[in-house]
């Protein structure tokens, strides 16, 4: 018989929702519970999803329930500390990207996972959307011809924020189609200079440790293709700046949320050679109708799959360790000055060996609100 796999939810904030709603449209997972410390969250997803199962502790959860994979959509910080206590119960999961902010507790995440023979799938929903799908099929057909760049951008945050908030999306789209990184070098400036070990901080919303407000980072692939990062402060949030573009010999395919184009020419040069949208083919069984995301439907869909052959996700938690792995290269570079090789040998955070070497104690932890955060940024930086 075709199996259904039984999903739990842990965590019912806007993230969490997303994905309970990908698994509730899918005709192979079912969602037998959810668990949240908010009962207004709870309940409110609860009744949207008809699900009567409702718990406050994940544990109680887990043993009456027995899912077959639990959805870990929270605060970043909590990742690792989650993750390692629904693995030990010998079940799969899915964690919000990325997937920790620290090698070492990634590296112990993949460890127990093996151990307890269970899959990490990170949730890179925009790299097994129906979009890349059709990018990846273009480039497939021979429509760019050779690939040789790639270039990848934000949506305008503080540079480090949004390299682990909006960056960890962008890298693994980047690597869906460029494959692995084997190095990188990266530039970081506060304020118009070189970053100092005193600029380092604690991000908001729990991302761990960061520097720079504009970051530029270049990338080698193992596949010789060359790509540059672009992490810039805007004025205000702007989610038009988020795309991935490949450029090869003979064309050029954009990636954005839900959209992907082409363009029949090595150089854009306007006036010549228009962009053209290319035709995107929603996944069997989605309903555009419906309430839940297709990115988020197909990225169940891939996990079923799966789950079913016993292989694992595309994002998977090997995937997610190494998206860590150029993130935090990518810090390292911008505070030494050299190109960094992966994988990183030292699996300990780059930028707090960097103020340790300075003689400086840890960063103090600033507002979890990105707008706070920002704004006692500027502060420190004599901007208010």
């Amino acid at each position: 018989m075709v199996k259904t796999y039984r999903v739990a939810i842990l965590g019912c904030r806007g993230r969490g929702a997303a994905a309970a709603r990908a698994y509730a449209a899918h005709a192979r997972t079912d969602i037998v519970a959810l668990c949240d410390l908010l009962p207004d969250r709870l309940n409110a997803l609860g009744d949207e999803l008809n699900v009567t199962a409702r718990y406050k502790d994940f544990h109680q959860m887990i043993r009456t329930e027995s899912p077959d994979i639990v959805a870990i959509p929270t605060a970043t910080e909590l990742h690792y500390q989650l993750s390692m206590a629904v693995l030990e119960y010998g079940v799969h999961i899915d964690v919000e990207k990325p997937i920790c902010t620290d090698l070492s507790e990634a590296d112990q995440l993949l460890g127990l996972a093996k151990e307890k023979n269970t899959r990490i799938a990170v949730h890179h929903q925009g790299r097994c959307g129906a979009a890349m799908k059709a990018v990846k099929a273009a480039m497939d057909a021979g429509k760019i011809g050779q690939l040789q760049s790639v270039a990848g951008s934000g949506k305008g945050y503080y540079a480090g924020y949004g390299l682990m908030n909006i960056g960890t999306h962008v890298l693994n789209a980047m690597i869906g189609v460029a494959g692995p990184v084997r190095a990188l070098t990266a530039i970081a400036q506060v304020d118009g200079r070189p970053v100092q070990p005193e600029d380092v901080l604690v991000a908001a919303g729990g991302m761990g440790y960061v520097v720079g407000e504009d970051i530029t980072a270049g990338i080698e692939f193992a596949r010789g293709v060359q790509g540059v990062h672009l992490q810039q402060r805007f004025s205000s949030v702007d989610s038009r700046a988020y795309r991935v573009e490949f450029a090869g010999s003979e064309g050029r395919l954009l990636w954005r949320t839900g959209e992907a184009w082409f363009l029949p020419d090595a150089h854009y040069i306007p006036g010549e050679t228009d962009w053209q949208r290319l035709p995107i083919s929603m996944p069997l069984g989605f309903d555009p109708s419906g309430p839940a995301n297709e990115a988020e439907y197909s990225y169940v869909d891939d996990y079923v799959c799966a789950l079913d052959s016993e292989t694992e996700h595309e994002c998977s938690g090997a995937e997610g360790v190494h998206v860590l792995e150029v993130l935090l290269g990518i810090f390292e570079s911008a505070a030494t000055g050299r190109r960094v090789a992966l994988p990183q040998m030292d699996r300990t955070h780059p930028l707090l060996r960097w103020r340790a070497l300075a003689g400086m104690e840890m960063p103090k932890t600033g507002p979890r609100s990105y707008g706070e955060w920002l704004c006692e940024e500027d502060r420190r930086l004599g901007r208010l």
